[in-house]
């Protein structure tokens, strides 16, 4: 199909709905007349706290929706992909063997940009929680795909923005992975943004997969070149070590991160009080105290016994989207794959969701598929996060 070349103006505001869970982790629907929903993403490896949070949060709204006992049942399908585009592709392939009619996923950018095409070939209708990544929704000029997470772009002209509103002049190194999609796209646009704005950047270091272990080179450059600030547009694996190294260095800059560090506390050997102080660009936070955020929180971890981070409450806001779209839409689960598409497509530029990460507002979509919402910006004290 082209590009949606309509831009909806009129939004419907939807309220989500927060019904009890109804005690079964069966997501199938009881009349067999259930919408196939996959989710694709790490559930092994080290990505693993994000896939993972990603699929049992999409139970907990999965188990919601069909606790309420309406004519919109989901049945819920996940994949590991291990954070491999290869993987991914495999994964996706298999949800279509069994049925899948819906995409959640994928839930980081590099899998997407090989599972994308496919689903638009398909035309199989796609939310992603976390595949944050701009070309996730322009790759090979699909209409069928839209974000639940803020644009790389987004993420890092709003880091600069705020770290220029919110310091005083500091001298900022960064050090990203140039291997990586996700964290190239974050470090181009928080540099141009810094550039337009006269922000001073001191240092640039790199890794790639095969060094995110020893970072005592970057570490030493950003010091010596007086860096007072460290920006990091990377997941929290090698943030971990980057604190960890840092500290052993005695080197003690403002550390600031995106999304991908949203995990760091809990990392595998990790001295989580290495993160105090530590900034990040995120649209959820676990303390929040809003009922909506509060439900959530406690029903997650009653059920898995920890904290869900920000991709989970991603997750859970894309399977509430796709039961709005699909209200909007007046779809059903008997229709075929492509007209279960074209309906939600022209659907998705009228709703306007309050979610867990919308910070109270409300999520709108472009006819892109790009999310309208601000990041917000936390600090970690006391184990953590809470509003600077």
């Amino acid at each position: 199909m082209k590009k949606k070349l309509f831009a909806l103006t009129m939004a419907m505001v939807m309220a989500i709905s927060l019904a009890a869970c109804g005690g079964s982790n069966s997501s199938e629907s009881t009349d067999g007349n259930s919408f196939k929903v996959g989710v694709i993403g790490p559930l092994t490896g080290d990505a693993a706290i994000y896939g993972t949070c990603v699929a049992n949060s999409a139970q907990i709204a999965v188990d919601e929706i069909n606790a309420l006992g309406g004519d919109i049942q989901f049945e819920l399908m996940t994949e590991d992909d291990v954070n491999d585009a290869e993987t991914s592709v495999n994964a996706y392939n298999a949800l279509m063997d069994d049925g899948m009619q819906l995409l959640v996923g994928t839930v980081t950018t590099q899998p997407a940009l090989s599972v994308v095409p496919l689903a638009y070939e398909d035309r199989v209708f796609t939310i992603t929680p976390s595949a944050s990544g701009d070309d996730v929704i322009a790759i090979n000029d699909n209409d069928n795909v839209f974000q639940i997470c803020f644009t790389d772009s987004n993420q890092g002209s709003r880091s600069a923005q705020y770290i220029d509103e919110n310091f005083e002049n500091p001298q900022i190194a960064i050090i990203y992975k140039n291997d990586d999609q996700y964290s190239i796209g974050i470090r181009d646009n928080f540099k141009a943004e810094a550039d337009a704005r006269g922000m001073s950047i001191v240092y640039e270091g790199t890794f790639t997969t095969a060094s995110q272990t020893d970072f005592n080179v970057q570490l030493a450059a950003a010091q010596s070149a007086g860096a007072d600030l460290l920006f990091l547009p990377i997941y929290y694996t090698p943030a971990s070590a980057i604190l960890t190294q840092a500290n052993t260095l005695g080197y003690k800059p403002t550390f600031f991160g995106v999304d991908g560090m949203d995990g760091i506390l809990t990392a595998k050997n990790f001295d989580a009080s290495l993160a105090e102080g530590v900034y990040l660009l995120t649209p959820f936070s676990a303390d929040a105290e809003d009922e909506m955020t509060q439900n959530f929180v406690t029903k997650y971890q009653e059920a898995y016994g920890e904290t869900p981070n920000q991709f989970g409450a991603d997750a859970y806001d894309a399977i509430y989207t796709l039961y709005q779209a699909i209200q909007a839409a007046g779809v059903t689960a008997d229709m075929s794959n492509e007209e279960i598409c074209d309906a939600l497509i022209e659907v998705m530029p009228t709703l306007a969701v309050t979610g867990l990460t919308s910070a109270g507002s409300e999520m709108t979509w472009d006819a892109n598929g790009a999310v309208s919402k601000d990041p917000t910006a936390v600090i970690i004290e006391n184990g953590t996060y809470v509003t600077p």
